[in-house]
């Protein structure tokens, strides 16, 4: 859950390029070297204004820099380079480098972000989604007080498989594997058999034996290998759609 809303973190400086520092505007070039020229300048300025902001967030022990507002540290940092104020020299005492900007965004800290769990519904009808169905969550934003995971083992439904072989070199020809395992593919010809399915059949070979010997008869011509993992008897193609 936690990752899942620290996905959208990357929404938010989305929003942040786009409407907070360029406002819904464009970009001026007109060529792809201007472009990019634009575009690095936007990205110094957005990184350069969140490491003051993690800055900020880093005096203050304890302070969680989702908590720092991105506007106030654009507009007081834009304040500053048209008042000319709050110039940095390299003798400046290292204590007092959290400047006005970083006392702006101490002062207007935003509250806690709270744990949301939202339904996700469609609310245009003109929405090419289909309508969700009611499964008992609630429409509306709910606060999370606590959370509790559960972590299911994998259901394994294929039974297992013997860890040796039936040896049937003495066994009749009609008892025999090859036998039994061509007569199985001969039922249905167009089914794609895996060797896992085929040992789980009959359980007395292993996925080692079963994977070699459907290459040797594969490679006599008895059965027809389609592909990685998949056998039929007979040479099989997808039927052609209606």
């Amino acid at each position: 859950m936690g990752l899942y809303h620290q996905r959208w973190e990357h929404e938010s400086a989305y929003y942040a390029l786009r409407h907070t520092i360029m406002n819904g505007r464009n970009l001026r070039s007109g060529d792809p070297a201007g472009i990019e020229q634009e575009m690095w300048s936007l990205l110094t300025l957005y990184h350069a204004l969140r490491t003051v902001m993690v800055g900020a967030a880093e005096s203050l022990p304890g302070t969680d820099p989702d908590r720092c507002c991105f506007s106030i540290t654009l507009h007081t940092a834009r304040d500053q380079v048209i008042q000319a104020t709050g110039i940095v020299t390299a003798d400046t005492d290292r204590d007092t480098l959290l400047g006005t900007i970083g006392r702006r965004i101490l002062t207007g800290l935003l509250p806690t972000r709270r744990q949301r769990v939202s339904t996700r519904k469609v609310k245009s009808p003109m929405s090419r989604y289909s309508e969700r169905r009611e499964d008992g969550r609630s429409d509306t934003s709910r606060t999370v007080t606590h959370l509790h995971v559960t972590v299911l083992e994998p259901v394994d439904h294929s039974p297992a498989l013997p860890s040796a072989s039936r040896d049937d070199r003495h066994a009749t020809p009609a008892a025999r594997r090859r036998h039994r395992i061509l007569a199985l593919l001969q039922e249905d010809p167009t089914r794609l058999w895996q060797p896992r399915d085929i040992a789980a059949h009959f359980g007395d070979v292993t996925l080692e034996t079963m994977y070699r010997q459907l290459n040797r008869w594969a490679a006599s011509g008895l059965i027809h290998k389609l592909g990685p993992g998949l056998c039929a008897a007979t040479p099989w193609s997808p039927a052609a759609l209606a």
